[in-house]
C-alpha cells in the first residue's frame, strides 16, 4: 500500500507511525484507517521492535473527520464494525510494544486511538476529550473499555458525560497515560523510551502484555498459572540467557529479541 493520510518510517528497529494531515488536526478517514492497520502488520516484519504513533503538526488526532465520504450514509455502526475495530485490535492486539506519542490534541476517536497503546506519552500541552456527547453519540473506538480500566468508573464516567477537556498533566495524575512531559523535552522523551523497548528482550516484552492484557478475565488462581505457563516460554528465549549472563558477568545484557 502507498501511505497517503499517514507516514511510516522503520529505523534502528523503530517503526514510527505519524497520523499526516495536519490541515485536519489528523483527522480520521476511511484511508487512514486502512492505512494505520496496514502499516501496523507490516512493521515486525520490516524489523520494528517497538512502534510508535503519533501525530504530524499540532494536533494527535481530532477524531473521525464528519466531512469524509465514507461517513455520508451516517451507518455508524457498520463504520466502527468494519473499520475502526479492525484498527484498534492491530493497535492493542500487535505482539510489540505500542507507545502513543500525544503531540496536540486527541479528540473523539483520536483520544480512544491514543489509549489503545500499551504506553501513552503526552506533551503537556496535549489534551484529551470524550467529546461524543457534544454530538449526540456515546463514547466509541474502544473508549468505554480503556476509559475505566486506566482511570477508574468515576472519572471514566464524568468524562464521558461531561465531554470536558483532560489535560495531559490530569491524566498523568488520574493514571488515564504513562506519563506528562513538558512540550520541550516530549520527543526526547518519546524516542528514548522507544529506544530502550527496542533494545530489550522483545520476547518477555511480548508475554508481559499477553499476561496484562488475560489477567482481566482470569480469577488468581488462573493468572498465577498463566504465569507459570508465560515465564516459562519466557525462560526459554535466549534473551533469558543472556540476561543471566549479562548479570553474572557485571555488564549490560545485549538482547536480540529472540
Amino acid at each position: 500500500m502507498v501511505y497517503q493520510a499517514i507516514t511510516y518510517d522503520v529505523t534502528d528497529n523503530i517503526c514510527v507511525i505519524t497520523l499526516n494531515r495536519p490541515d485536519k488536526m489528523n483527522a480520521l478517514t476511511a484511508q487512514m484507517r486502512a492505512e494505520i492497520t496496514d502499516a501496523m502488520g507490516h512493521a515486525e516484519t520490516d524489523g520494528a521492535r517497538v512502534i510508535v504513533l503519533t501525530g504530524a503538526g499540532n494536533a494527535f488526532c481530532s477524531g473521525q473527520d464528519l466531512g469524509d465520504a465514507s461517513v455520508g450514509g451516517l451507518d455508524l455502526e457498520r463504520g466502527l464494525r468494519d473499520e475502526y475495530n479492525p484498527m484498534l485490535r492491530a493497535i492493542s492486539d500487535h505482539s510489540l510494544p505500542v507507545i502513543s506519542a500525544v503531540n496536540g490534541a486527541a479528540a473523539g476517536a483520536g483520544a480512544n486511538l491514543a489509549l489503545a497503546a500499551d504506553v501513552v506519552i503526552a506533551a503537556e500541552s496535549a489534551y484529551f476529550l470524550q467529546a461524543f456527547t457534544r454530538i449526540g453519540l456515546i463514547p466509541d473506538a474502544g473508549g468505554t473499555y480503556w476509559l475505566p480500566r486506566n482511570m477508574g468508573g468515576a472519572k471514566a464516567m464524568g468524562a464521558a458525560l461531561f465531554a470536558d477537556k483532560i489535560t495531559a498533566r490530569q491524566a498523568d495524575d488520574w493514571g488515564m497515560i504513562w506519563e506528562c512531559v513538558s512540550d520541550e523535552e516530549f520527543e526526547a522523551r518519546w524516542r528514548s523510551r522507544a529506544e530502550h523497548l527496542a533494545k530489550g528482550p522483545t520476547r518477555a516484552f511480548q508475554l508481559t502484555k499477553r499476561a496484562i492484557r488475560e489477567a482481566w478475565d482470569n480469577s488468581l488462581d488462573g493468572q498465577l498459572a498463566n504465569e507459570a505457563k508465560l515465564q516459562g516460554k519466557a525462560g526459554r528465549s535466549r534473551d533469558f540467557m543472556e540476561g543471566v549472563v549479562a548479570f553474572l558477568e557485571k555488564r549490560p545484557a545485549h538482547f536480540e529479541g529472540r
